[in-house]
């Protein structure tokens, strides 16, 4: 955002030099100044601009004169009118013909930048709006190079997709939410690609790190800092200038390590350890969490006012239980990984494999199902890939998933769904009906859902059916 270009309009040199100096300062390294007010209309025809900031009274043509052509023919660009006149009459009639703000000069500097750095997010949340009503619109994906990694057929994420795209030109925070194993960093990287930054895409996972090495590592430390501190060391901000900056698990930062970043993505400032001179980033900021953040709120363990920050743009990644038409695919791709690494012929899945993980909620996400074909290649010698080394996994949880239920009180449960405690009869033509459901009718499957063996299940549902 910082790069975006600002225009600076004032008949008087020396302040022009003294104003782009300032913000040369603050981090704005795109900054025109123009003392000749005629020439300004010209220079926009010419050159793209994000912000104005414009004096009101100049010879040849005024900002009263210049304000409203401005307003009319950029409407989205926002103007800023600075100007040595303190009444109240003329700011009000320039806030009426559109200025973003009025300023009187001399104007302090902090109060200057924030003006500037708040005109420049207005512009940016403009443009994204625009550019997320066409892309929503649109049936492709304009990039889908920048998605390479992420292995899916699911609309779900192909949502995702067209809003990443949308919002990637943002210098604004990406805050990328989901469950432990979704592949949160690979969400990061596409953005990184799709967002043209020429620097390098720097990522760092900051859960257990203390404020101390929470601030060594993002902003480094001078020499002399601290015992054993021998030489100044650049921090991963520094590293990203231009790039990408990847914080993952942010939601397990201690209260002042969130107050340095919250500085950092307010003011686009940071201090290295030991320094008392601020410095700037030009970097972008993409966020990560698996916690609800809103929770962590209620329980006063994350700031609101950083949660609010970090609002801007959100990406909610489904879990894998919700898109299991990718299941075969990511199956697939895994067996050829995995295959690769253990320098084995690919092995066959057996039909059933697809319709077995979908009864699976795969609480690890797409690194657990990577984790799960790892392990059965490396076991696999020849012929159909056994299933074993799935099931093992599929029935500790389902044990465990079943004691936690006894624990919460199963009887409630059971009464709700039948209307009354069920007889073993019932209890079990449920369970039977279930397993053929959730197997898709294979009774291979259900047999093992239900922990008995195929003949068992074909001898009770014959049984059932009266033989």
């Amino acid at each position: 955002m910082f790069d975006m270009p600002i225009l600076l309009i004032d008949d008087e040199p020396m302040l022009l030099r003294a104003s782009k100096l300032l913000l040369t300062s603050k981090g704005f390294p795109a900054v025109t100044a123009i003392s000749d007010s005629s020439k300004v209309m010209g220079y926009l025809a010419e050159h793209n601009v994000s912000v104005v900031v414009l004096d009101l009274f100049m010879p040849i043509l005024s900002g009263l004169d210049l304000l409203p052509e401005l307003v009319r023919e950029y409407p989205e660009m926002p103007v800023i009118v600075m100007t040595a006149t303190d009444e109240t009459d003329t700011a009000v009639n320039c806030m009426k013909q559109g200025a973003f703000d009025f300023l009187v000069k001399p104007v302090e500097p902090d109060r200057f930048a924030t003006t500037i750095r708040r005109a420049l997010e207005h512009r940016a949340i403009s443009c994204e709006i625009s550019v997320l009503r066409d892309q929503f619109f649109a049936e492709k994906i304009l990039h889908p190079e920048a998605f390479s990694s992420i292995v899916t057929v699911s609309s779900k994420m192909h949502t995702l997709f067209k809003y990443m795209e949308a919002v990637a030109p943002s210098r604004q925070p990406v805050l990328i939410c989901g469950e432990t194993g979704v592949g949160k960093e690979l969400f990061a990287k596409a953005l990184h690609t799709l967002s043209g930054c020429k620097g390098n895409f720097v990522a760092v996972n900051v859960a257990g790190l203390d404020d101390t090495v929470f601030a060594d590592t993002l902003f480094g430390h001078r020499k002399g800092a601290f015992t054993g501190a021998d030489q100044a060391r650049e921090g991963l901000v520094v590293k990203a200038a231009s790039g990408t900056l990847f914080l993952d698990e942010i939601g397990d930062l201690n209260d002042q390590s969130q107050i340095k970043l919250l500085r950092l993505l307010q003011e686009r400032e940071f201090y290295a350890v030991g320094s008392d001179n601020p410095s700037t980033t030009n970097a972008r900021i993409l966020l990560a969490t698996n916690h609800d953040l809103q929770k962590l709120i209620a329980e006063g363990r994350f700031r609101k006012d950083l949660y609010f920050r970090l609002y801007a743009h959100r990406l909610l990644i489904p879990p894998l239980r919700e898109r299991t038409e990718d299941l075969s695919l990511l199956l697939d791709y895994f067996l050829v990984e995995a295959a690769r690494a253990f320098e084995k012929k690919k092995p066959t899945p057996p039909p059933e494999l697809v319709t077995l993980l979908k009864n699976y909620p795969f609480p690890g996400n797409v690194r657990e199902l990577e984790a799960l074909v790892y392990d059965a290649v490396a076991r696999h010698s020849e012929g159909v890939l056994s299933m074993e080394s799935f099931w093992e996994v599929i029935t500790v949880f389902s044990s465990e998933r079943f004691v936690d239920r006894r624990k919460q009180g199963g009887n409630d449960a059971l009464i709700s769904l039948f209307g009354h405690f069920p007889t073993i009869t019932e209890f079990e033509e449920y369970l039977i009906s279930q397993a053929l459901l959730q197997s898709k009718g294979n009774q291979g499957i259900a047999a093992k859902l239900l922990g008995i063996s195929r003949q068992t299940l074909n001898k009770r549902l014959r049984s059932d059916q009266g033989e």
